[in-house]
């Protein structure tokens, strides 16, 4: 049925077809900004835009339908054309080698970051604001990128940051590692993990169970046509995907019982007990004692990523990632994909590949990188003595000497992210301590006006507390939805004025 109502609208198309690099080309006019033929095929893959080729190994794609597509997704082309929108890069450059080290919910774009720490002026901005061997404070320390991009640009920085593991992703992006050493190490962790493995059954269920899907998927959810199908509203997607699933779950339930698989939570733990099987958390916690065995130059490093891993491998599904809603044990319909798809029973697959991700995105920053100190420390931005809490004397010396230029941070919103939470399988994997009631505007406290004055004061305090190490003719940038029209309130608080407002469209954005 998906294939007749499919093929019905090919035929009542425009014949203005173009092949995906052609239309690579003709967005990229079209809209001021590039566009690549993967870009083109992401879009036919997820049904956005039909494929009007009879010839299953070819893809083409009506001009006009593409012109469409893009007239009601893009806001305006005036949101593109905006020097803060950056909307002419690619996902590749905003999420470029350590910027995509880990996820992190709230963070800014580097090429933001860039725009106002670099040294050119445009329409917009129209004066430099920070030189090279500037010291740049972020007391928002976050995922630090502010520290990263400090050091492209041959400037120093401090981050502060009240989470335990934000400080430890941070610094752990800007150090200097033995990537050899680091390669050695990862080999080795993967071998025992493998040899822990092969004592399981897990890879003979999981081999069974994924042939099984990819027959069933391929007979009743055919990529292109069914999520063209569903896109155009000729399939009731809900309805349908229901149906097959109850089909599809007594096929998952036997190879479970074949295999012995235990797939309980425990829904009243604690994190890690309630988002992962049995089975996950036994490989976790053999990698995390066999890191905390490893040479400790590069155990942060290493923790990163089996947090990384860790993160992709909770029982859920591939669109409740960033959320978590609750945990899931069964084969289940993958809205993201489109098809029916199951839990992780193994991190080995994700632990190899970000294991070579991180290689590979630290040997990129390292050829970037310029001498210059970057550090975040772990602490209370409201009252944290910056420079007693340096290690590095020579760094020490340098902030005595020539203070802090300024501040670029982004600021928790009122209300939105309980920060701690969101890693919080990090926190409970690696026995580290949560200082969530240190948090400012946390999700937890909500939005209501005593939540916005409470914000407003903890704020104000952030910027005053480093007032006796910056320079007198300092510069603040904060990055923040200001619905509430509280910075007025807390630049006053702050014995500060607002220069000016920045308005941007975000079109770019990292998770």
């Amino acid at each position: 049925m998906i294939k007749t109502l499919f093929d019905d609208y090919i035929m009542q198309e425009s014949t203005s077809l173009l092949t995906p690099k052609q239309a690579a080309i003709f967005a990229s006019e079209y809209l001021g900004k590039n566009v690549t033929s993967n870009n083109i095929i992401y879009l036919l893959n997820y049904g956005k835009i039909a494929n009007h080729s009879t010839n299953p190994k070819e893809n083409l794609i009506d001009k006009n339908e593409l012109k469409a597509y893009y007239d009601t997704s893009i806001k305006s082309k005036q949101d593109l054309a905006h020097p803060l929108s950056f909307a002419n890069f690619k996902e590749a450059q905003t999420t470029k080698h350590i910027h995509r080290l880990h996820p992190y919910k709230g963070k800014f774009i580097p090429q933001l970051v860039e725009y106002f720490l670099d040294s050119h002026t445009d329409f917009l901005k129209e004066d430099i604001f920070f030189h090279k061997n500037d010291i740049v404070l972020d007391p928002f320390c976050g995922s630090g990128t502010t520290l990263c991009v400090a050091n492209e640009l041959g400037m120093h920085a401090i981050g502060v940051d009240i989470s335990h593991f934000n400080t430890l992703l941070s610094n752990a992006k800007i150090k200097n590692y033995d990537l050899q050493a680091l390669a050695t190490q990862i080999n080795t962790l993967i071998k025992i993990l493998e040899n822990h493995i092969s004592q399981t059954k897990i890879i003979e269920f999981e081999n069974t169970l994924n042939n099984e899907l990819s027959l069933f998927n391929q007979k009743y959810f055919p990529n292109k046509d069914f999520k063209r199908a569903v896109a155009l509203k000729n399939i009731d997607e809900k309805t349908y995907s229901a149906q097959k699933l109850q089909e599809f779950l007594p096929i998952y339930e036997n190879l479970i019982k074949q295999f012995d698989i235990n797939i309980h939570t425990n829904t009243e733990g604690k994190f890690f007990e309630k988002w992962y099987f049995d089975s996950i958390k036994q490989e976790i916690l053999l990698l995390k004692n066999e890191i905390l065995k490893a040479n400790k130059d590069i155990q942060d490093i290493l923790m990163i990523i089996l947090s990384r891993t860790a993160r992709s491998c909770r029982a859920t599904t591939h669109s409740d990632l960033a959320t978590l809603t609750q945990p899931i044990n069964k084969a289940y319909y993958c809205s993201k994909h489109g098809r029916i798809c199951k839990p992780l029973f193994s991190i080995i697959k994700w632990l190899k590949s970000y294991s070579n991700d991180t290689l590979k995105r630290l040997k990129e920053f390292n050829a970037l990188k310029t001498n210059t100190f970057q550090i975040c420390l772990n602490g209370d931005s409201t009252n944290i003595n910056l420079k007693e809490n340096l290690q590095d004397n020579n760094f020490k010396a340098l902030l005595e000497k020539q203070k802090i230029a300024g501040i670029f941070s982004s600021p928790p919103y009122v209300g939105l992210i309980d920060y701690h939470e969101q890693h919080a399988y990090a926190y409970d994997i690696f026995d580290l301590k949560r200082k969530d009631e240190y948090e400012i505007g946390r999700l937890s406290e909500g939005q209501s006006k005593n939540a916005q004055e409470k914000y407003v004061n903890k704020i104000a305090d952030v910027l005053l507390n480093p007032k006796p190490f910056l320079r007198q003719d300092y510069n603040v940038f904060l990055v923040a939805n200001d619905k509430f029209n509280l910075y007025e309130k807390i630049a006053k608080k702050a014995n500060m004025q607002i220069i000016k407002r920045y308005d941007r469209a975000v079109i770019n954005r990292s998770e």
